[in-house]
């Protein structure tokens, strides 16, 4: 899924009334507002973007152009089926004439030659917020690969900020908290947010892939490896993800290194902890709740995760926005109690997390959409890009250990950094 260019916006900045689920009630009915001044007829419309981690933030210049929530309807967007190999670019206009105008510009831009010069099958919808919906055939391009040069680490800052939350955690305030880090990455050469995000879909396939560029150069680009939350006709669908471990130098070293974490006792109790609260959440809102008896592992390119699939009946006057309002943050991003483990990261972590593990997708007029948590994830800061990666707290946790798991996660966005033709790059900072 792709989209460019703007015809509407929802923001909801720093100074919206209350805080935690008051942003997500602003964007539902800022959203049904704009769905009405839309006509039924055609393609139904989404909203994308997302929210912050958090509603209160810090202040911090690469976060600028991300308040604590940001959608944007799209004046065009491009989808892929894979079972028929073609993309879909369907192009949204106030009447027939600004339809067939945008699909041209979008073709010619595309597909790089006039579209006077090629007969091309397509659908126009004379009404508003319809478009022109034309099938082409996907481009298959490759990306070079160059590896990454990595220095400098702190990981003194890091120790401090584990041995804090563990001793709140032994005085029995917290059973866990997931802490993060930063790193700075220098490429060799500019790589722009449309190569890395290209970069990281080809090498994260199975992780949900997304790039959200509110304003020019200022991206936020990841491959989540789970959901929050899916809705379609009634029916959300989650996955639990907590747990993590690498892959091996082979097949049969990987699936070792499964079974490892499938037998863990510290990794099979973070996750029995994300499992457990997301479906107290979901009853809560009166879902009827099913779920995996156990999980299992989920393989991805770089990294394997404990996995738990979770679904419910949404209940009638319950939207996916509820839905995200009353599961995020997941204990898998922040930890339990959400209350106490806010409060220990807010104070632990010197940097603004901005989008990172907060909620992205899209939504349409009937209810259906899909988020993801902003994981595996980089923001642009000038000509760097900003990485995170965070680890789950419990008793026993190992400093040592939990660093080299953020050291996994870093892993997909820089081995993107580098394949998207960056060169040498350089890490030029952590926090």
């Amino acid at each position: 899924m792709a989209h460019a260019g703007t015809l509407g916006q929802i923001s909801v900045g720093h100074d919206a009334p209350d805080a935690g689920v008051s942003r997500f009630r602003v964007v539902q009915e800022d959203s049904a507002r704009l769905f009405d001044r839309l006509l039924p007829e055609g393609r139904r419309p989404r909203l994308f973007g997302g929210f912050s981690f958090s509603p209160r933030r810090r202040v911090d210049p690469v976060w600028a152009s991300f308040p604590p929530a940001l959608f944007h309807l799209p004046e065009v967007e491009v989808e892929h089926h894979p079972s028929a190999e073609v993309c879909s670019l369907a192009v949204r206009a106030a009447t027939r004439e600004g339809a067939e105008r945008g699909w041209r510009r979008w073709i010619d831009a595309l597909e790089g030659t006039p579209s006077q010069d090629r007969a091309h099958p397509r659908r126009v919808v004379a009404a508003p917020g319809a478009g022109a919906v034309e099938t082409v055939a996907g481009p298959k391009g490759r990306s070079r690969y160059s590896p990454v040069a990595r220095v400098g680490t702190e990981r003194a800052a890091w120790g401090r900020m584990v041995w804090q939350a563990l001793n709140r955690i032994g005085e029995g305030e917290a059973e866990k908290v997931v802490l993060s880090r930063t790193l700075e990455v220098a490429p060799g050469r500019g790589v722009t947010p449309a190569e890395l995000v290209i970069a990281l879909w080809e090498e994260n396939h199975g992780s949900h892939v997304f790039l959200f560029e509110p304003s020019p150069g200022a991206a936020l680009v990841g491959a989540a490896p789970e959901t929050i939350a899916t809705v379609v006709n009634g029916i959300v669908r989650a996955t639990a993800v907590a747990g993590s471990a690498g892959v091996g130098a082979d097949s049969v070293e990987t699936a070792q290194v499964a079974r490892e974490l499938f037998n863990s006792e510290k990794d099979r109790a973070e996750h029995d902890f994300v499992v457990r609260d997301m479906v107290a959440r979901l009853r809560a809102l009166g879902c009827t709740v099913q779920r995996d008896v156990e999980p299992h592992v989920l393989a991805l390119a770089r990294i394997q995760h404990l996995e738990t699939k979770i679904a419910a009946h949404v209940p009638s006057g319950t939207s996916l926005l509820d839905i995200l309002a009353s599961l995020h943050p997941t204990p898998a991003v922040c930890g339990i109690p959400r209350s106490v483990a806010l409060s220990i990261l807010t104070e632990g972590e010197v940097f603004d997390r901005g989008w990172y593990a907060g909620p992205v997708g899209w939504f349409d007029a009937d209810g259906k959409g899909i988020f993801v948590p902003a994981l595996r994830s980089a923001v642009s800061s000038g000509d760097r890009w900003r990485l995170f990666a965070g680890a789950g707290i419990l008793p026993g946790s190992d400093p040592a250990l939990e660093w080299e798991e953020t050291e996994l996660k870093f892993r997909p966005v820089l081995s993107a950094v580098a394949r998207a033709g960056a060169g040498e790059s350089t890490a030029v900072g952590t926090g």
